[in-house]
């Protein structure tokens, strides 16, 4: 998820503590409405007498407020944690993505309120962003416009990023992706407002983006749906021969504040679908993992006796983990192993083949999220259509390609044996999305078609953070309901802050007033302090 300023008096650290809350979802505000008829005083505040029964005092008014709404005291907790007196700070600032409103959110935890609609894909007149004045700020959306001039004006925000120092979150930049029609935002922290937009000349869309490395040389963004990389037609019928995948590297420059698009390069993936992307860190810095499905390479075509599309991609026990060597994606470039494609270099799929660029690692099926843990020694996989999560160990992974090997796919690209490289699978529950970390040696993993959040327990150098064993489902927390996305304080970087995890549900159905027949989606606030 991730960054901003950490507000609280009680932070003493020098770094600026930021963290987002990537989501596919478009955050609704929710506004508690209460009835007051005319006839109603003006309500005046009453301070307490500085008597012995002070505190008794405050417990019988607030015992008399949960007795009259309803309220048990989890209930009562559960509002004075999250409560923020106006004119304090929230701890933390979450930065999520919009979806199809198509910009970015600012939200204050523990308080939970929308404090800022970034303006980003779509023109924003609140803020005057991209609205009447195309010399001061539309001409950064229209540089996001088609190849053919076509405008831009509606986008579907789904993954912020924070620059990073080392791994860890610096305040500078935040970074998100527009997945319907394939482009990058960077946005600048010191006023919060959209800086430079780029198209990107390969992909029509994106999902594996944004994603940065330790110290953002680079911000990562993995296409999703596969297509003729030239932008030309191919038939459905010469999909395998035609249609392929791309990784887009773009450099970034912070002395400018801006991606360097001269500097960037892509690498030309198999046509199957990849999906979210995670940079290593620590132990893993220098790799990139992308989860990808449809190995199966499905298009569908029930008139024509094939399965259904949904059911085509979901036939193989195994998809495929992306593991890119970005040291030999550069020295490739700059050794001038590049095809000009649409004028922006580009790897070919022999070449990161042949040159050890990339690898695959069996996934189960249909995986979704690929998290690197805090240390960088392992990374995290869920399989949407298995009950598992497939944690993969770095060392073993680097062990097997050193080693080589000789199995390889249809394109050519090594395969590494399963078996050798995963260090453990644990049974956390239905649907399996995506996971983040907590400074206790716990993982939390959100599950979609449970409805939970399932917290289980990290191996290997966080055994001496916990008591339980290792690898183990601990708890699973009901959240309404479909979880998607979740995010932890600064859970994806070298050093978790935990207390808190956002919980970003697709479904509201009953929690909320109706408002027609769109139901809320909403985001969830859980404790996991304890």
């Amino acid at each position: 998820m991730n960054g901003y300023e950490m507000a609280g008096p009680e932070h003493k650290s020098s770094k600026r503590s930021l963290y987002v809350a990537m989501s596919i979802l478009a955050l609704v505000l929710l506004m508690a409405v209460a009835g007051c008829s005319k006839e109603e005083e003006t309500p005046t505040a009453t301070a307490a007498p500085a008597s012995s029964d002070g505190g008794s005092q405050v417990a019988s008014g607030v015992s008399a407020i949960a007795a009259e709404r309803g309220l048990t005291e989890a209930d009562i907790e559960a509002a004075v944690k999250t409560f923020v007196p106006s004119g304090t700070h929230d701890e933390y600032i979450q930065f999520a993505s919009g979806g199809h409103s198509g910009q970015m959110l600012i939200i204050g935890l523990p308080s939970m309120r929308l404090l800022k609609v970034v303006g980003v894909y779509t023109p924003e007149p609140w803020q005057g962003w991209a609205v009447g004045d195309s010399g001061a700020t539309g001409h950064i959306l229209d540089d996001g416009n088609l190849a053919d001039g076509t405008d831009l004006t509606w986008g579907d925000t789904h993954h912020p990023a924070l620059s990073e120092t080392a791994g860890d979150y610096d305040g500078d930049w935040a970074f998100i992706n527009e997945k319907a029609n394939g482009r990058i935002a960077v946005i600048d922290l010191r006023d919060f407002e959209t800086k430079q937009i780029i198209k990107n000349p390969l992909s029509m869309s994106n999902h594996g983006a944004t994603m940065v490395t330790p110290d953002t040389e680079w911000v990562i963004e993995g296409g999703q749906f596969p297509a003729p990389l030239d932008g030309s037609y191919a038939s459905i019928d010469e999909y395998e021969e035609k249609w392929r995948g791309v990784l887009t590297m773009w450099k970034f420059d912070r002395s400018t504040g801006r991606i360097n698009y001269d500097e960037s390069f892509a690498v030309e993936t198999p046509p199957y679908w990849q999906d979210l992307c995670d940079a290593g860190k620590l132990a893993s810095a220098g790799l990139i993992f992308c989860g990808s499905f449809n190995s199966e390479m499905a298009t569908g075509g029930i008139e024509d006796g094939n399965p259904p599309l949904e059911a085509g991609i979901s036939q193989a026990d195994m998809d495929y983990l992306h593991i890119f060597d970005i040291k030999k994606m550069t020295d490739a470039v700059a050794a001038g192993k590049t095809d000009l494609i649409n004028g922006f270099p580009v790897i070919s799929l022999e070449t990161a083949a042949s040159e050890g660029i990339l690898h695959f690692a069996p996934e189960p099926k249909s995986p979704h999220g690929a998290d690197v843990t805090p240390d960088g020694e392992f990374v995290v996989v869920s399989g949407k259509l298995d009950p598992h999560v497939t944690v993969y160990s770095v060392p073993k992974i680097k062990a097997a390609i050193a080693a080589g090997t000789d199995e390889r796919d249809v394109f050519g690209v090594g395969i590494l044996d399963f078996d050798t490289v995963v260090e453990v699978q644990v049974e956390v529950g239905l649907g399996p999305l995506h996971t983040q970390f907590d400074n206790q040696g716990y993982a939390y993993t959100s599950l979609f078609l449970d409805s939970a959040v399932a917290r289980w327990t990290l191996g290997g150098s966080f055994s001496d953070l916990h008591s339980e064993p290792d690898w183990e489902l601990i708890t699973k927390t009901p959240v309404h309901y479909n979880i998607g996305h979740l995010a932890t304080a600064e859970g994806d970087t070298v050093s978790p802050d935990g207390k808190y995890l956002v919980a970003m549900n697709k479904w509201s159905i009953d929690r909320f007033n109706v408002v027609g027949p769109l139901l809320p989606q909403n985001f969830q606030l859980l404790d996991i302090s304890e």
